[in-house]
């Protein structure tokens, strides 16, 4: 799956949070489908993350948080994405991949 591509279809047609605050905000609220993660996002913040969170799907991209900034379409580095809604996007199809 181009995870590029996607991410734009979901940004025009869907809901995405951008920001780790907002991952941990809206996981505990029980919005996130999913969270995307940069792949030099803290481990520390991710093994929080899925501890506290185990039921939100985790996916670490191979992208680094540059371009998955770019990949979203904004100007500045994204370590993390949540999925609120996925519009006509396939980012829910994506699996965990966390060890």
């Amino acid at each position: 799956m181009d995870i590029s591509r996607q991410l734009k279809i979901a940004s025009t047609t869907g809901k995405l949070l951008f920001g780790q605050r907002q991952a941990v905000d809206a996981c505990s609220r029980g919005e996130a489908k999913c969270v995307i993660l940069a792949a030099n996002c803290p481990q520390q913040y991710i093994d929080e993350l899925a501890a506290k969170h185990p039921e939100v799907t985790m996916h670490r991209t191979l992208l680094v948080n540059r371009d998955l900034g770019v990949a979203s379409g904004k100007p500045f580095s994204i370590s993390t994405i949540t999925v609120i809604d996925a519009g006509e996007s396939d980012l829910l199809t994506l699996s965990g991949n966390l060890e």
